[in-house]
């Protein structure tokens, strides 16, 4: 596994669950990273100087020497590409494809659900949350079946399907949805916050967390 030769800038946002896959994706890897705190609830995110490096105004962004990388996905793909020794994106088609599935899935049904529920409680942003359960409950199901044979999303090892996949299923209790009918899962989790340079992201008091 290759190293950069300077840390790599990395812009984020504490409670962002897409800012935490980048933040755990250069803490697994073992990667120089600098962290350069983005205040959403400031607007520094929407910040003339920001907005050069990221033109819809969101994190995370990484700097690598001055190739600017936008969207959680696209900078997993690039981590692991660039630093990777193969591990944690499959080179053969089959496994690449298995990747790209749960990336999409992330952006979809995980955004769509867990995702928003948690937004909702813990930004005070209102949705139609007998709906966003219904999406999130029918993924974990989904999910806890998958990961009834298999330690990880995609074979027997960490990916980047993972890390993808990680925080807003963690953190979904945020938003008032239980995790206790889904072992499976919750033995996934438990999995990856044991693997090496694992870091939490913070956790609000809300939702089912909220005592």
């Amino acid at each position: 596994m290759t190293k950069p030769s300077s840390p790599i800038l990395f812009y984020g946002f504490a409670l962002s669950g897409h800012a935490h896959r980048v933040e755990l994706m250069l803490n697994v890897m073992q990667l120089p990273y600098t962290s350069i705190p983005v205040d959403l609830r400031k607007g520094e995110q929407k910040t003339p100087e920001f907005l050069k490096m990221h033109p819809f105004g969101q994190v995370p962004v990484i700097d690598d020497r001055g190739t600017i990388v936008w969207d959680s996905g696209a900078i997993l793909v690039y981590l692991a590409s660039k630093y990777g020794d193969g591990a944690l994106l499959p080179t053969d088609p089959v496994g690449r494809a298995e990747v790209q599935r749960w990336l999409s899935i992330a952006a979809g049904p995980l955004a769509n659900g867990p995702m928003t529920a948690r937004v909702s409680q813990v930004f005070n942003r209102p949705c139609n949350m007998e709906q966003v359960h219904a999406i999130a409950n029918s993924l974990l199901a989904v999910m806890d079946g998958h990961l009834r044979d298999r330690e990880y999303l995609v074979g027997q090892r960490l990916t980047i399907a993972d890390i993808a996949m990680y925080t807003y299923t963690a953190h979904a209790p945020e938003g008032g949805i239980d995790l206790a009918p889904y072992p499976n899962l919750v033995r996934w989790l438990g999995r990856i916050e044991g693997v090496p340079g694992f870091v939490p992201m913070p956790r609000s008091k809300s939702g089912l967390w909220a005592d």
